[in-house]
């Protein structure tokens, strides 16, 4: 048998009764991008008689009008690399990539089918969001150098192929503190994009804590002018969004098919908000502001109407520019609250939240007071036992996984990683692949879990590039783990398909982390 006869062979490897592509690349003499895929999609048949490539005359083509601003982020994404115009027209004819509707109900209101012909790419959807997540596989299979924003040589080939897929997970979240360490909105841009490459759904900013208030709220204006001047380490300055920018913000996220969720946390983490206002505190005295990283010694009043009102403004007022159906309200190491205090604010707040249309997430903690099904439960604990969260899971709630020790983003690779915090343990690549999120927890199963979110704190986190450095090669583990059956979950499989995106993450500039688990593509 010839290589590429064994090569396409070993692509068509089928898991019994599972219709999942395995691909071993291990015993392939030179895998293609068809075996490089993060996540691995649920079936992959090759077509090696057929390629297609990019042109001058290639147009992108819409059949459908929820493609359009998926077909748009293409655009953007290969007309500085190819130089090419790649206009976007309504018609369908000619050579390019195709979007349209009509795609197998098997890939539900997320999945896609992606066909290449030697004339065209097609990509099948029954949503905006599954165009969006068909790009992102399109992406990875042209060369690396599309993604550059600068003119490169061709040829711009797809092998051929047909793809059908859907995700594991409704929710693919990625987590940025921007309390601790406060990062621009180009900077935050600049995150969401990386994310979106790997079919990211979610992006949860973390807003407020201690050591800064991130967002203007108009009817409490000192929350930025005081508690959204400094952060860790002292720095000062205007360090936090307008409501502008945070609206510019969620509608960039949502042209990559990303919902934001805001954070406002509370009722401790709230240091930032105490030392803004003086009436927060049940001593009527401001608190100085803080830019420590220990956590667990602050407290919103909880007998005060004033509370009340202030936290009913702030909902109010992101709720009304926020579109997506969440609001988390934070709630963890709320160690300065007593027990009943805590039940007796969740028991205030929940209600408002509710009364502006969105849907509570909070960390797992607050799950205890409430027994309304509706509410999303965030488990960032580091065992695999939590009874309230499996008492919530029984009742109907559905468990946001993020487990600290398997895919908190800023926990350390190994000891001498120079940034990050070890509190959770060392996370190297192959721990944050190694745990099934739909087994993890007792009393958790496979239908109890919404999905897979990774958080990244930022008490060490200054740059673009230290964010880089801590997400990846992390966070594609998160998306894969979020995405692909876990059927096809065998890190011999993975890590060489992970070490093929090096390439990709050195045109576009990515600051990765280069583990030696990896082996990593030249």
């Amino acid at each position: 048998m010839k290589a590429t006869q064994l090569q396409a062979a070993l692509a068509a490897l089928v898991i019994a009764g599972s219709g999942v592509l395995v691909t071993n690349t291990a015993d392939a003499a030179a895998p293609t991008t068809l075996q490089e895929l993060v996540p691995q999609p649920v079936r992959v048949q090759p077509r090696p008689d057929i390629t297609f490539t990019l042109t001058p005359a290639a147009r992108i083509q819409l059949a459908t009008q929820d493609a359009r601003k998926p077909a748009e982020l293409l655009a953007r994404i290969l007309r500085p690399s190819t130089g090419y115009a790649l206009p976007i027209t309504d018609s369908v004819s000619g050579e390019g990539v195709v979007l349209t509707g009509g795609a197998d109900p098997k890939t539900g209101p997320e999945g896609y089918q992606l066909d290449v012909t030697p004339k065209q790419v097609v990509i099948r959807a029954n949503s905006s969001a599954g165009h969006f997540n068909g790009i992102a596989t399109l992406r990875q299979l042209l060369p690396p150098r599309a993604e550059a924003k600068t003119r490169q040589p061709g040829p711009w080939t797809v092998p051929g192929a047909s793809i059908l897929d859907h995700p594991r997970y409704h929710h693919r979240g990625a987590m940025l503190d921007v309390s601790r360490h406060f990062f621009t909105p180009d900077q935050v841009k600049r995150y969401i994009n990386q994310i979106a490459a790997f079919k990211i759904n979610y992006f949860h900013l973390h807003l407020s804590d201690d050591q800064g208030w991130r967002l203007e709220i108009k009817s409490w204006p000192e929350l930025t002018r005081i508690g959204g001047s400094t952060e860790v380490g002292g720095r000062t300055g205007k360090l936090f969004y307008t409501q502008d920018q945070y609206k510019d913000i969620v509608a960039y996220a949502a042209s990559r098919g990303i919902t934001v969720i805001p954070e406002f946390d509370m009722p401790g983490h709230t240091n930032a908000a105490q030392a803004s206002y003086a009436e927060l505190n049940c001593d009527d005295k401001k608190r100085p502001l803080y830019t420590g990283t220990e956590v667990g010694f602050s407290s919103l009043c909880i007998n005060k109407d004033v509370t009340y009102k202030f936290v009913e403004d702030v909902v109010r007022e992101v709720s009304a520019i926020t579109p997506g159906p969440y609001f988390h309200i934070g709630g963890d190491e709320a160690l300065s609250t007593p027990d009943a205090d805590y039940v007796t604010f969740m028991n205030r707040v929940l209600p408002i939240v509710k009364k502006y249309g969105k849907t509570t997430v909070g960390w797992h903690e607050f799950i205890k007071t409430t027994k309304d099904t509706a509410v999303v439960p965030q488990f960032w604990g580091t065992t695999t036992t939590d009874a309230n969260v499996a008492a919530a899971a029984q009742r109907g709630n559905k468990v946001l996984m993020s487990p600290a020790n398997r895919i908190y983003l800023d926990m350390k690779y190994d000891k001498n990683t120079k940034l990050g915090l070890d509190w959770a343990g060392l996370v190297e690549v192959r721990d944050a692949y190694s745990w099934n999120p739909g087994a993890y927890l007792n009393g958790v199963t496979e239908a109890n879990v919404r999905g897979v979110e990774a958080p990244l704190w930022t008490e060490t986190i200054r740059t673009s590039a230290d964010i880089e450095y801590m997400a990846f090669p992390r966070l594609p583990v998160a998306a894969e783990l979020g995405w692909s059956p876990a059927a096809v979950h065998n890190w011999d499989r993975f890590a060489p398909r992970l070490g093929a995106q090096g390439p990709r993450w050195k045109v576009q500039g990515v600051n990765f982390y280069a583990s030696t688990q990896v082996p990593w593509k030249k």
